[in-house]
């Protein structure tokens, strides 16, 4: 059965994720998922946080923002109304998810901040983020390590691929990669974070209605895990042979 877009409930949105989209940044890209696009860009500073400080090891952190048009309704800029607590979610879950696939020793006393920025929004924009911001990502560390290492032989900080999706139950349907038309009716909405080895860094799920079983608990974290196996294989294909760097 087909979704409201002509999708199949298994099937994602088109996805396309453009490198260099930033001209300044050591890593940047537009990460389009459907009607959702983000900017995503990662710069390294050669300083890390004061708790980090003479321990020989670097840090990831994030910021995350939307345009005050990216919605439907225009929204005031944060810097003027302040930080919401769904904006600090936001980006303390990308930074958490890209924490999980880079060895901070590695990376010496130098600190890779994330920026991911919602141009447009149409549901999906923090897993879009994480997927986005992992290439970026990529891009600047192999800026600081162009050969594979650094000059005292650290290996390449980037440990394995991540992405992230959402899967959820709309009309009694399993279905991944939900739309704001989907999500904002959906039963139970959730966000999957995995790594290129099919480990979990982060489910979040929750019930809208009515609770749900173990059984489409496991049906959601199935579908959600074939979604970021594509989305790994798409991340893969943009790298190019950068790609084969991650983990070595």
């Amino acid at each position: 059965m087909t979704r409201y877009d002509g999708r199949a409930d298994r099937e994602m949105r088109p996805v396309k994720i453009t490198r260099g989209f930033i001209k300044y940044a050591e890593g940047s890209v537009l990460i389009e998922v459907g009607d959702t696009k983000v900017v995503c860009t990662a710069s390294i500073e050669d300083r890390v946080p004061q708790f980090l400080k003479g321990q020989d090891k670097g840090w990831v952190t994030a910021e995350y923002g939307m345009l005050p048009r990216a919605t439907g309704e225009r929204n005031p800029r944060e810097a003027t109304k302040g930080r919401s607590g769904r904006t600090y979610e936001i980006q303390r879950l990308v930074g958490r998810a890209l924490r999980s696939v880079v060895n901070l020793e590695s990376l010496s006393e130098r600190t890779i901040w994330i920026d991911c920025d919602v141009i447009q929004a149409d549901g999906g924009t923090r897993t879009c983020a994480i997927t986005g911001a992992f290439v970026a990502l990529v891009d600047a560390v192999n800026s600081a390590f162009p050969h594979g290492k650094s000059g005292n032989h650290r290996p390449f900080p980037v440990t394995d691929f991540i992405a992230a999706t959402s899967a959820g139950i709309v009309d009694s349907k399993v279905v991944l990669d939900l739309a704001y038309e989907e999500d904002s009716r959906a039963s139970v909405d959730m966000n999957v974070v995995m790594t290129g080895d099919g480990r979990f860094v982060e489910v979040q799920g929750t019930a809208e209605g009515n609770p749900f079983t173990k059984t489409q608990l496991d049906a959601m974290l199935q579908v959600a895990g074939d979604g970021i196996a594509y989305l790994i294989d798409v991340q893969k294909e943009v790298l190019g042979g950068l790609a084969g760097k991650v983990g070595r």
